[in-house]
């Protein structure tokens, strides 16, 4: 019997039509950006129409309702002077305290700050210990400036230190303080959902970030409202496709911000201003006192709002090549030109302290609100969580050899300072989590 091949149907802007999600898919960036945008945005309206009986436009205007209810009410909350982030204490995650009710603000807000994740004088020690790190190593005299465009409002001399690979920041990465609120932020999730398991919630992969340190006096511009998670991929790879599979048959009512089935392996187009890592929460933790008006992290605290930013490209007053500016090698940009209503419910952290954290779902939009003469450091550690599961397994092999070389991991702009700082943490150094998360056997 002579074998059949089994051949894919190939798109005029060279993308495969899926068998799956029956959508054009390019698992690597398109060659013609502009004609794969045409395409896929006409294949999902048509999906759209064709599966839910509905116009795009009333598919999102049902949606825009929903949105708008959660606008109202933070706005109204903050009218009344009422905190819209959810505060814990670790204490009481560490002691199983938790109620349901604070759970259930954790979901529908997607952030929530975490009052002594680790005792204040830790977090000053190690604020110090990063200073001493650097500066042993002439960092200063040696910083080139920012390695992309992504910080250049910040005015960088350096604000964001390219540096991964310090004690200190290891020290924090694998205390087992980390591990019991990565596990608890997971479990916000469904690691399980449409008969599989998507993650292990309780083994972080240790994503490694930078540093920030803002001195006082600082004037920055901040930085504007995006995201993190990808680019024209979440609209072209078939994986993603699957992920956001309620929002293109334009169910979306049955779309879950909680649910990440598909994302966990789905591909994604290279460039150093998004995660390639699947993440729950993006998080940082404080090493020093911030005000809560002093140039701090800003969020719109509506996990469905990505459900908003999918749809937005779709309807008839954009451009059939433009998807509301989303464009790869460029953070994913979410602004009032395109959304206006969700930039009404932009809200900021409450005051910090060393020693605290902060985290928000890896979907959020966010910001960096500007400052002028700001009063006392603005310094933190970028420590997410991101559990184990085949994205993360992979990218774990970069992380690897990038902690082995002290080399910049390959998420970040090429900048390698520390390949020759003898002080940086050694594989000898790590505990049974730091061996964990990036996947080494047991000492």
């Amino acid at each position: 019997m002579t074998a059949v091949a089994d051949t894919a149907q190939t798109t005029p802007a060279g993308g495969t039509i899926s068998r799956i999600t029956g959508l054009p898919h390019w698992e690597s960036t398109p060659g013609d950006l502009a004609a794969a945008t045409r395409e896929i945005k006409a294949a999902i309206r048509a999906k759209i129409e064709r599966e839910s009986g509905k116009s795009v436009a009333e598919v999102f205007a049902q949606l825009e309702e929903h949105i708008r209810a959660e606008v109202e009410e933070i706005t109204a909350a903050k009218e009344r002077g009422e905190q819209v982030w959810p505060v814990l204490d670790y204490a009481d995650i560490e002691a199983g305290r938790i109620t349901p009710e604070q759970r259930a603000q954790i979901k529908r807000r997607g952030c929530a700050v975490i009052r002594g994740h680790f005792d204040r004088d830790q977090a000053v020690a190690w604020d110090g210990e990063l200073v001493d790190y650097v500066e042993s190593n002439h960092f200063f005299e040696n910083y080139r400036g920012p390695g992309d465009d992504f910080f250049s409002t910040v005015g960088s001399k350096p604000e964001i230190y390219p540096v991964y690979w310090s004690p200190t920041q290891m020290a924090a990465r694998q205390h087992p303080r980390m591990a019991t609120v990565q596990a608890f932020l997971n479990s916000m999730w469904a690691s399980e959902s449409e008969g599989r398991q998507w993650f292990d919630p309780n083994v972080d992969s240790l994503y490694p970030d930078r540093i920030r340190r803002r001195p006082p006096r600082t004037n920055s511009a901040g930085l504007a409202e995006h995201l993190d998670p990808g680019t024209l991929d979440l609209w072209m790879t078939e994986g993603y496709q699957q992920h956001f599979r309620h929002l293109f048959s334009g169910d979306v009512t049955a779309y879950d911000p909680w649910d990440p089935a598909y994302r966990t392996e789905a591909s994604q187009y290279p460039g150093t201003t998004m995660c390639s890592a699947f993440r729950t929460f993006q998080g940082w933790t404080a090493l020093s006192d911030m005000a809560f008006d002093q140039g701090v992290l800003h969020t719109v605290p509506i996990p469905t709002a990505m459900a908003y930013l999918m749809l937005r490209p779709l309807l008839d007053d954009v451009a059939d090549d433009d998807m509301c500016g989303v464009t790869t090698g460029k953070t994913f940009p979410a602004n009032a030109a395109w959304h206006p209503l969700l930039m009404e419910a932009v809200t900021g952290i409450p005051s910090v302290e060393p020693g605290d954290s902060v985290w928000w779902h890896c979907d959020m939009i966010h910001s960096v609100a500007p400052v002028t003469d700001q009063q006392g450091w603005g310094n933190v550690m970028y420590i997410p969580a991101a559990p184990w599961c085949p994205k993360n397994e992979a990218y774990a092999e970069h992380v690897r050899a990038a902690f082995e070389a002290g080399t910049s991991p390959s998420d970040f702009p090429v900048e390698d300072y520390e390949a020759d700082w003898p002080n940086r943490f050694q594989p000898a150094d790590l505990n049974a989590i730091g061996r964990r998360g990036l996947g080494l056997p047991p000492a």
